[in-house]
């Protein structure tokens, strides 16, 4: 769906502290103009950015929404230590949320959308014990809000594939049933066997023309070496540009000179980069990443499940804990973490539109604030969300 409409009254990025307010007209889904004064063209629909701080819209390139309790009565954190313990916990308890994944799902990314972003990439857990089930909860709440957001599915399979026999037919079946992607988890640490797993994944991409998004908790010298494995995969099977890593954490517990080499590495490969702000991982060294050329985008991770009691459906919350995670305090250092959450992160998906130029998709937010970092230290509430044109949010709510 596109449309045509007027937004008044706003300072775009990068000219907005200080700068003239402007108009932006979309016209067809696209930018037609940027302006002060334009007139509006007959049937086409006035929206007030209220003197609103204009974004490229928000990208989540990491969220799970299959197991978000958003919305539900608070639960006591109960899981064991470690990933098997996260695991192991969520798999436990997921069946007896209130609510079912298709209605949990709708709902927070409904919230998301009314946060500003217009591109999700979730995770869905295949496995033996849930089937497909919670695949099919997440394609009910991209189906719900088709026409606000487009969403990326991944077939993940958290519990491991070797690890838990059957779940490669699944990812198969899942695949064939309207997932977008195929996903991974920590190939050599959780399912102890990085070839074999990696195999599988690369050949079910393959065999579907899919993309691999794949979960890298592994720290150090064995991260490294899966870091290496999925690019000689990646580079043998000609997907350049359709391979992501989420989390990536060994890039930031090897020495300078490895970190340089496997960043290389990634951007001659063209193999992107996700990665979620957490609270006990080591940051992502993003200058480094951006300036080797690495596509590497932002996303909300889990949001209030039972991995974690944190998260709030807001990627704009997400961009200020990214910048507070590195120690940013100079306006283009969060603004370059503004850029992961919005365009950087859809570059990151495969997705260009979010460049904010005229005839460029009109994927746009607008925030209050009189300059970027300000919009960031604030958070107010999103003023306007366009997709392709139509408004689909305002003041914090969906509107169509």
């Amino acid at each position: 769906m596109t449309g045509d409409l007027l937004i008044r009254s706003v300072r775009p990025w990068p000219h907005t502290a200080g700068g003239p307010e402007t108009d932006v007209l979309c016209q067809g889904g696209s930018i037609a103009a940027i302006q002060p004064g334009i007139p509006a063209p007959d049937g086409v629909a006035v929206v007030d950015g209220r003197g609103g701080v204009l974004l490229p819209a928000f990208a989540d390139a990491h969220a799970h929404l299959d197991s978000t309790r958003l919305g539900l009565p608070f639960r006591e954190h109960t899981a064991g230590p470690g990933l098997a313990g996260l695991i192991d916990n969520d798999r436990a308890h997921w069946r007896s949320a209130e609510k079912s994944v298709a209605e949990r799902a709708t709902h927070t990314l409904g919230r998301t959308i009314a946060a500003g972003a217009t591109l999700v990439r979730s995770h869905a857990q295949v496995d033996t014990d849930s089937g497909l089930e919670r695949l099919e909860g997440v394609l009910a709440a991209k189906e719900a809000h088709s026409a606000r957001a487009a969403v990326q599915v991944v077939a993940f399979p958290q519990c491991g594939i070797l690890r838990d026999p059957g779940t490669q037919d699944l990812l198969d079946q899942a695949l064939r049933a309207g997932a977008d992607i195929v996903g991974g988890i920590d190939p050599a640490g959780y399912d102890r066997d990085p070839v074999r797993h990696l195999d599988i994944v690369f050949g079910l991409a393959e065999r579907h023309q899919r993309g691999v998004d794949v979960h890298l908790h592994d720290a150090g010298e064995l991260g490294a070496f899966e870091i290496e494995l999925i690019c000689e995969r990646t580079a043998a099977l000609g997907m350049a540009g359709r391979v992501t890593i989420s989390h990536a954490f060994a890039l930031s517990t090897v020495d300078s000179d490895r970190q340089v080499a496997l960043i290389d590495l990634l951007a001659s490969n063209d193999v992107a980069v996700t990665t979620v702000a957490g609270g006990r991982a080591n940051p992502l060294p993003l200058r480094r990443l951006r300036r080797a050329g690495v596509r590497i985008g932002l996303g909300q991770d889990g949001i209030r499940d039972y991995w974690s009691p944190y998260g709030n459906a807001d990627m704009l919350d997400r961009a200020w804990q990214l910048a507070y995670r590195n120690g940013f305090r100079a306006d283009d250092e969060i603004e370059m973490c503004v850029d992961i959450a919005s365009r950087g992160g859809a570059h990151a998906l495969g997705v260009d539109r979010h460049r904010m130029i005229e005839g460029d998709s009109a994927d746009l937010v607008v925030v209050p604030g009189d300059s970027v970092a300000a919009a960031v230290m604030d958070r107010g509430v999103r003023t306007l969300v366009v997709r392709a044109g139509v408004l689909v949010a305002a003041n914090g709510e969906l509107y169509v």
